[in-house]
């Protein structure tokens, strides 16, 4: 396996720039989602790295090597689709060795990593079915298991689990991941589901208009995002915004909304008066009948476990992660505080988020490779 390094990837469609000055780098052995909403540039991007498309401009290094204009038959790569392209008139066995077989490797070479193969993805015991009769799930191993066979430098893959039920697909992002975790393949992951980024990768660059907005761990993204558009996209439900205007100094540990003052983690830079959010996940909404910051209940959604309960407020709709043992009712008064400590503050314009104390290291990461 192999590092993957792209650097300033650029991609144009006549006036249409579907991705714009990239840098990221994928490390050996390590799991990269590129996560975003349908024509946000994630697929295309996947495509270069596979050399399905070539760049604008930017370089792409595969094991050190410049790849940028190499055909995707030179880059030793393997690419897992969406939709399986197995054969049909073939059984599992001749699917998953067909790569070999048209690379000339000898017949019991073949057999002995077929089955190799076979045994990693637990379908060994299917080996001589019908493709054309699986079930989805053990489409897709087959579909894996022809990938994994050439023993590749690193696999791409693009939403391979986009049409599996849910039931089929919760099953799949465990098992990728541990088969991830026993073959230490560098996989680059293309979906648009956040739940499938955050179980199953080390890295997840988060794309919007063809733009990397982060480039972090799952929970760098999560608990320190680096604008208004990644909080929001991560999460459910995703972040709160508490929408104020207001200008603060550098060192301000202290926000004012209405006649509530609100402790936030140390800002590092100073904040020209304008409109601004607090943003705060569900889960680090708390309610107090001494806070100032008050608003009505709009509704609660009970979850078994917990109850998401969304209050009305002046400065917009706040949803609190609850336990589940308490009834809420529409329109009681609450009063609301928040973990200090977890706050994010955003500049509403731009939709970056404020260097703090907070999110320090993953600006100047997302700084780094977006």
């Amino acid at each position: 396996m192999a590092e993957i390094r792209v650097e300033n990837l650029r991609k144009a469609f006549g006036d249409f720039v579907a991705v714009q000055d990239s840098s990221f780098t994928v490390e050996d052995g390590e799991f990269l989602a590129l996560l975003g909403p349908s024509g946000c540039g994630k697929t295309t991007t996947l495509r270069m790295i596979a050399g399905l498309e070539l760049p604008t401009g930017g370089t792409i290094r595969l094991a050190g090597e410049d790849v940028t204009y190499n055909r995707a038959s030179a880059r030793d790569i393997a690419f897992v689709f969406q939709l399986f392209a197995l054969y049909p008139h073939m059984n599992v066995r001749k699917n998953i060795g067909f790569p070999l077989l048209s690379q000339g490797v000898p017949k019991a070479e073949i057999k002995r990593r077929v089955e190799e193969t076979a045994k990693l993805l637990q379908i060994d015991h299917i080996l001589d079915k019908s493709v054309s009769g699986l079930a989805g799930g053990d489409r897709q191993r087959v579909a894996l298991g022809r990938a994994i066979v050439r023993r590749p430098k690193c696999f791409l893959m693009d939403e391979p689990l986009g049409t599996l039920d849910a039931e089929f697909r919760d099953v799949m992002v465990r098992e990728l991941r541990e088969l991830h975790n026993r073959i230490h393949a560098t996989t680059v992951y293309v979906t648009h589901d956040q739940i499938e980024a955050m179980a199953m990768a080390d890295k997840i660059a988060v794309m919007n208009h063809g733009v990397i907005e982060q480039f972090g761990t799952p929970r760098e993204i999560y608990n320190r995002p680096a604008s208004m558009y990644v909080a929001d996209f991560i999460g459910s439900p995703p972040m709160n915004f508490i929408r104020f205007t207001a200008g603060l100094p550098k060192g301000a540990k202290a926000a004012r909304i209405g006649e509530a003052e609100i402790a936030m983690p140390e800002i590092r830079s100073e904040v020209a008066p304008g409109e601004l959010a607090l943003g705060v996940r569900p889960e680090h909404v708390r309610f107090s009948d001494a806070s100032p910051l008050r608003g009505a209940i709009y509704g609660s959604e009970y979850l078994g476990t917990n109850q998401i309960v969304t209050v009305e407020t002046a400065n917009g709709l706040v949803r609190a992660r609850l336990p589940a043992d308490r009834a809420y009712h529409v329109g009681d008064r609450v009063g609301l505080t928040f973990a200090s400590e977890r706050l994010s503050l955003f500049e509403c314009g731009s939709g970056r988020a404020v260097p703090s104390a907070l999110n320090d290291g993953a600006l100047l990461r997302e700084t780094h490779h977006g």
